[in-house]
């Protein structure tokens, strides 16, 4: 049972990561991006920022409360699958934001 902790604990580690990437990722592209390049409109880098960083404070909350609920039914010798609509929703939104940030890119 140890190593399955150890597991768990691992996996939130990396849904954390995730989310402080995605935090990272946010700040460059919301408050860096619109400094270095002074012709270019703003507000699309600033929204592009901000989703980016609610996607991060959603991956590490996420990753906590699912944490808990895996520690929690390891406990009673069972196993928590993650919902698919909880995974469809975080990989919908990260799709999302990635296309988003092409077209910044593309025409920023």
């Amino acid at each position: 049972m140890r190593r399955t902790r150890l597991a768990g604990e691992r996996t939130q580690l990396a849904w954390w990561r995730t989310g402080l990437t995605a935090l990272a990722v946010g700040v460059g592209l919301g408050r860096i991006v619109p400094e270095l390049n002074e012709s270019a409109t703003e507000w699309p880098y600033v929204a592009l920022g901000l989703g980016f960083a609610l996607y991060g404070a959603a991956m590490i909350a996420f990753g906590t409360a699912r944490g808990r609920r895996v520690d929690d039914a390891v406990t009673r010798g069972g196993f928590r699958a993650l919902a698919p609509v909880w995974g469809g929703m975080l990989a919908i939104s990260g799709v999302v934001l990635a296309l988003l940030t092409c077209v910044a890119i593309l025409f920023g």
